[in-house]
C-alpha cells in the first residue's frame, strides 16, 4: 500500500514553539507572538484574526529574518532522514500547518513533496494581507484530499502526525494518526502518541504497518 504521510509544524516538527514565535523572535518580538499562541489556543481568536495581527507585528520583516528564523529553530532530529524513508518506499509526504507560507514551503527544500501554510504576501510586505488564504483545522482535510488526488491515494491510506486541536479534523478522518508532543485532547483520539525529540521514533510507530 502506498501512503501519505501529513505533518503538522507548529509543536510537531517544531519542538515546543511555533514558527510565528521563531519568525517574531528574530523582531524582538516574541512575547507578542507567543500572546497570539495564547489567545488562539484559547479560542479567544480565530486563525484570521491571528494571521492579520501576525502580519501587522512583522512590518519589518525580511528574508534575512525569515532564514534566521527557519535555520534557527529548534526543529526535531532526523526529518530529512525520515522523508528520505517515506520516499524510498515509494510513500509520499507533506507538511499542512496554519503557519506562513512562506515558512512551511521552505521545508519541500527537506524533501517533502509539498508543503503548504497559510498565504502571506511575499516578504518584505507591499501588498495587503487577504485572510481568505488563512488556513483552518478544517482546511487540513480539504487540502489531504487535494494531495489524495494528486498523489493516486485515498483518506484510508493516510498517517497524520500533529501535536494539538488544530489538527484534530485531519486526525478524524484517517485511519492511522501520531499525536507528536501533543496535548491531552488530541492524543486521546490518535492511534499513536511520542514523546520526545526525534521524528524517526515517532515514524517507527507506523514504519511497518500496513
Amino acid at each position: 500500500m502506498t501512503r501519505l504521510h501529513l505533518f503538522d509544524l507548529d509543536g510537531t516538527l517544531l519542538h515546543g514553539t511555533t514558527a510565528p514565535v521563531e519568525i517574531s523572535r528574530q523582531l524582538g518580538l516574541e512575547a507578542e507572538a507567543m500572546a497570539l499562541d495564547v489567545a488562539v489556543s484559547a479560542g479567544r481568536i480565530g486563525p484570521p484574526e491571528y494571521a492579520a495581527n501576525a502580519y501587522t507585528l512583522w512590518s519589518d520583516l525580511t528574508e534575512a529574518h525569515v532564514t534566521a528564523a527557519f535555520e534557527g529553530a529548534p526543529w526535531l532530529a532526523r526529518i530529512r532522514e525520515v522523508w528520505a524513508a517515506i520516499r524510498g518506499a515509494g510513500e509520499y509526504c507533506a507538511v499542512v500547518s496554519l503557519s506562513p507560507s512562506f515558512f512551511v514551503e521552505r521545508l519541500t527544500g527537506w524533501g517533502a513533496h509539498a508543503a503548504y501554510g497559510s498565504r502571506f504576501p511575499a516578504v518584505p510586505f507591499t501588498e495587503p494581507m487577504d485572510l481568505a488564504g488563512v488556513l483552518t483545522a478544517a482546511a487540513k482535510v480539504r487540502i489531504a484530499d487535494q494531495l489524495c488526488a494528486e498523489f493516486g491515494v485515498t483518506r484510508a491510506e493516510c498517517v497524520a502526525y500533529g501535536d494539538s486541536l488544530s489538527d484534530k479534523d485531519l486526525f478524524g478522518v484517517v485511519p492511522v494518526s501520531v499525536a507528536v508532543n501533543a496535548d491531552l485532547h488530541l492524543s486521546s483520539i490518535a492511534t499513536h502518541a511520542y514523546a520526545g525529540l526525534d521524528l524517526w521514533d515517532a515514524y517507527e510507530l507506523v514504519r511497518r504497518t500496513a
